[in-house]
């Protein structure tokens, strides 16, 4: 297969899904988002991060669930897709405890809908994204592919290492070209309002605590957003057959190092709320990307430092 030049993005209203729309669309492609604009956050922040790629006549918005089999048969059946970039999902370790059987319903029953659609719909090659919590609690790192990951702690992270393997079953039954990218901690511009980064930063820009779980020394591969989507896309233009993948930076940092880049970058201080450790969060993240670097040409570019400051300054430039 050549270059994939017609690519189906579910998800794609979202922090990454956004990200990664408008880089194919930089690239002309053709690129139709698939989201169900759930409300875990607020719609119009969605609808911003999709300004642009509205603009563009290269680009066509679905409104639509991907546990809904008719709207996604619809849209298979309507674009003869080269690749589908599977973003959608419930995300969150916390509220996957409080929602386990709706999370399992939308991550492994609505990734299988979507599977079973581009199976019937002549096999376009799929990037699957997974995530790094698959590894379960880990006092050793970096974490390897190959990583023993039977004892996910929370519901999401059961969710997504469910989905790897209903991956597995469609390339092995129907040769469906998948890659599962275990994505490590993404920040950026667009990130989601309840991730860390981003929440510590609007809380301290508003003089508020900056609530932290434990002791702060919890670990976290962070990886800028726009060295995972050249992960994606390098993802999409190769056909690996069946592959799990680390997409992470390769580096780890402690949540207080976070913060004292925040107080930096922002120029304001941190007050900390103390708090007991959360059910369900890892202590740490630590990726060994080698497989992706030697599969994909996997670099991650951006370091933590330069990262925060893009990050910043999208933030203050918000309306």
């Amino acid at each position: 297969m050549s270059r994939p030049e017609r690519i189906l993005v579910t998800g794609a209203a979202g922090f990454i899904g956004s990200t990664l729309v408008d880089r194919l669309l930089a690239e002309g492609r053709e690129v139709v988002g698939l989201d169900s604009f759930d409300p875990f956050y607020p719609e119009d922040q969605k609808q911003q991060n999709l300004a642009s790629a509205l603009a563009a006549s290269t680009f066509q918005l679905v409104r639509g669930d991907i546990r809904d089999a008719d709207t996604v048969a619809t849209v298979f059946g309507e674009t003869r897709f080269n690749a589908v970039v599977h973003l959608a999902a419930l995300a969150g370790v916390r509220p996957s405890l409080d929602r386990p059987a709706v999370f399992a319903d939308v991550n492994v029953r609505g990734t299988s809908v979507v599977l079973e659609a581009a199976v019937n719909h002549g096999n376009p090659r799929v990037v699957f994204a997974s995530s790094s919590s698959v590894y379960g609690e880990r006092e050793d790192g970096p974490f390897r592919e190959t990583d023993p990951v039977e004892r996910p702690i929370s519901p999401y992270a059961a969710t997504k290492r469910a989905g790897e393997l209903v991956a597995h079953t469609f390339h092995h039954a129907h040769g469906l070209s998948v890659t599962c990218a275990r994505i490590f901690t993404a920040y950026g511009p667009r990130q989601r309002p309840d991730l860390a980064i981003r929440k510590f930063a609007e809380r301290m820009l508003k003089g508020m605590q900056v609530p932290v779980f434990g002791d702060g020394h919890s670990l976290r591969d962070f990886t800028y957003v726009d060295d995972l989507v050249e992960g994606l896309v390098r993802a999409i233009d190769q056909d690996l057959g069946f592959a799990i993948l680390n997409f992470g930076a390769g580096r780890k940092v402690t949540v207080l190092e976070i913060i004292e880049l925040l107080e930096k970058t922002l120029k304001v201080p941190a007050e900390i709320e103390w708090l007991p450790a959360q059910v369900g969060d890892v202590r740490r993240t630590w990726s060994d990307n080698r497989a992706a670097r030697e599969a994909l040409g996997f670099e991650p570019q951006v370091s933590i430092e330069e990262g925060i400051a893009r990050f910043a300054e999208w933030l203050e430039g918000r309306p």
